[in-house]
């Protein structure tokens, strides 16, 4: 309750001090939330580190010491649009030539039947070599969508080039 006090002219006032508390922040709560925050953005970025595919690439230095067989080798061009143009053996006059893209019976299916016929003609699917050969209008969505086909495919012996003067004729002959 109130008390009143009555000044008397004889007393003196009383002066009364107020005294100062000391206040004390506890920052404990904020030092966890920091620590939960860094953990938190350090186990999101190991996660997200991007992968990246292998890919050996030849000395130039050297000249290729394999030769291939011309009945082994299916010759694969990317072209715009989705559109894969392919040939089997070596870019000559009487070589099969067609035209596929990456549906289901697609390229995958032109690759099984070309293992199965060098299966048939050498006895082991091993000797089939595929010849990528990414044109200047080919999107590289298409190039690693070959690529995955090679994998799945189980093919052993693949090699990735330019589109040479051979190819571009065909290209052209192709596209008209």
């Amino acid at each position: 309750m109130a008390e009143i006090e009555n000044n008397k002219p004889g007393n003196k006032q009383k002066k009364f001090a107020f005294k100062k508390k000391t206040t004390r922040v506890d920052l404990t709560p904020m030092v966890d939330l920091g620590f939960l925050l860094i953990t938190f953005f350090v186990f999101t970025t190991t996660l997200a580190t991007p992968t990246v595919m292998n890919m050996n690439m030849p000395y130039d230095k050297v000249p290729p010491s394999d030769m291939i067989c011309q009945s082994c080798a299916l010759t694969v061009l990317l072209d715009k649009d989705n559109v894969i143009r392919y040939y089997e053996g070596m870019p000559s006059a009487n070589a099969i030539a067609g035209e596929t893209n990456f549906i289901d019976k697609g390229i995958r299916e032109i690759i099984l039947q070309k293992r199965k016929a060098v299966q048939k003609l050498k006895g082991t699917a091993d000797d089939f070599v595929l010849i990528i050969k990414p044109s200047d209008v080919s999107t590289f969505q298409n190039f690693v969508d070959v690529l995955d086909e090679v994998t799945i495919n189980g093919v052993k012996h693949y090699y990735t080039t330019e589109i040479d003067r051979a190819d571009n004729k065909y290209l052209s002959a192709k596209a008209n």
